[in-house]
């Protein structure tokens, strides 16, 4: 046996004395993540259900109507999904938006100031139908007003 041995047998034991009282329990050092706005929004499926509102509200309008006219059933279907993977992500779910940016996806549009002060007014009714609280409310509307600049006017 070494020499050491004793002494790193002491070591040891000391350590398993002591650990117990230094250490903090691991749920006392994780602390629960808040959830997320997909989860307060009701997750995947009440963001499909605001997403169908949403744009049967746009295409239902006369000033917004033009953006729809001409899409084929595989184009509103494709249009669809990208509304939802882009809400579903940028709301901190797990989905993965493969459209587009924003810039690209709008450029040729002709958006205009007015057309996107009607979309949100669209999207405020959408909201308030389904009874999305004030907060979670105000977290939607804050993250597409960041969104603006590369929509209007393009």
């Amino acid at each position: 046996m070494n020499r050491f041995a004793p002494f790193v047998f002491l070591t040891l034991a000391a350590l398993a004395v002591v650990a117990p009282f230094c250490a903090e329990p691991p749920q006392a050092l994780a602390q629960p993540a808040p959830p997320s706005l997909y989860h307060r929004l009701g997750g995947y499926d009440a963001l499909a259900a605001v997403t169908d509102d949403f744009i049967g509200r746009l295409a239902g309008d006369p000033q917004l109507h033009r953006f729809f006219t001409g899409l084929s059933v595989d184009s509103q279907k494709k249009l669809r999904q990208h509304v939802v993977d882009f809400l579903c992500s940028a709301t901190g779910g797990p989905c993965v938006y493969t459209g587009r940016d924003m810039k690209t996806a709008h450029t040729g549009l002709g958006i205009t100031e007015d057309d996107w002060n009607t979309s949100v007014k669209h999207l405020v009714a959408t909201l308030d139908k389904f009874k999305v609280p004030e907060k979670e409310k105000n977290e939607v509307l804050g993250a597409i007003s960041g969104l603006k600049g590369e929509i209007v006017g393009r």
